[in-house]
């Protein structure tokens, strides 16, 4: 598993770059060097602007959640997701700004983070409690009282 995620890592290592290259040079043909500096810029200023309000946002959700006693998983997910996005923006480049934008959908965000936990990328914790007869599996909380008596 960790070899095939080395190799992963080095194909996206070295095929990212090359693609921003390509890219850029390809725009920079057609609309010129400093217009297309002023676009990777604006994207990037952009880009900043749009995650720090729903960086806010998602943070006064998982505050709200957690005042509701309840575990702010999906929330913290979309954080990782804004955190990711905020790299991907301020990577100069039109490949890695796309998906960074794409990130900041946040129906494509919820979509994205269902996804992963869907195929087992992501290990999710069900916060329900076991029903009456059902037994305890992985992940799941037994919720009881208990009174010491001497």
């Amino acid at each position: 598993m960790t070899v095939v995620l080395g190799r992963l890592l080095f194909l996206a290592f070295l095929l990212v770059p090359l693609a921003e290259i390509y890219v850029l040079i390809q725009v920079g043909g057609l609309i010129g060097a400093l217009p297309t500096v002023a676009l990777v810029v604006f994207t990037a200023v952009l880009g900043a602007t749009l995650i720090r309000s729903q960086g806010l946002s998602t943070l006064a959700r998982m505050r709200a959640a957690a005042d509701r006693g309840e575990v702010p998983a999906v929330e913290i997910m979309e954080g990782v997701c804004l955190l990711v996005a905020g790299a991907m923006l301020l990577t100069p480049g039109f490949v890695t700004d796309s998906l960074g934008f794409v990130l900041l959908v946040p129906p494509l965000r919820r979509s994205i983070i269902l996804a992963l936990l869907e195929r087992g990328v992501i290990q999710g914790r069900s916060g329900r409690t076991a029903a009456p007869g059902e037994r305890p599996g992985p992940g799941r909380v037994i919720d009881g009282e208990y009174r010491r008596e001497d």
